[in-house]
């Protein structure tokens, strides 16, 4: 699984923001902006202090990227 955050980096950049500011702004860890730039997940928590922060949905920050090797691929389940 993996996250996609880069509705989030739009819009930081259409309120002519970086990275650092949001940082700031949230007092989130260089860390955590580091696991988002590698589209890996972070805690809810921080997800809530970046909305808040940014006065927006969870929507407007990520969308979820499903793994191409977790899915089934066309392949019918058989149940017994």
């Amino acid at each position: 699984m993996a996250m996609c955050y880069k509705k989030l980096w739009k819009l930081l950049i259409d309120r002519d923001m970086t990275r650092a500011d949001l940082r700031k702004k949230t007092s989130i860890s260089p860390a955590t902006i580091a696991k988002m730039s590698k589209g890996e997940t972070i805690g809810a928590n921080v997800l809530e202090r970046i909305c808040a922060a940014m006065q927006c949905d969870v929507g407007d920050v990520m969308t979820y990227v499903p793994d191409p090797a977790n899915t089934s691929k066309g392949k019918k389940v058989v149940s017994r």
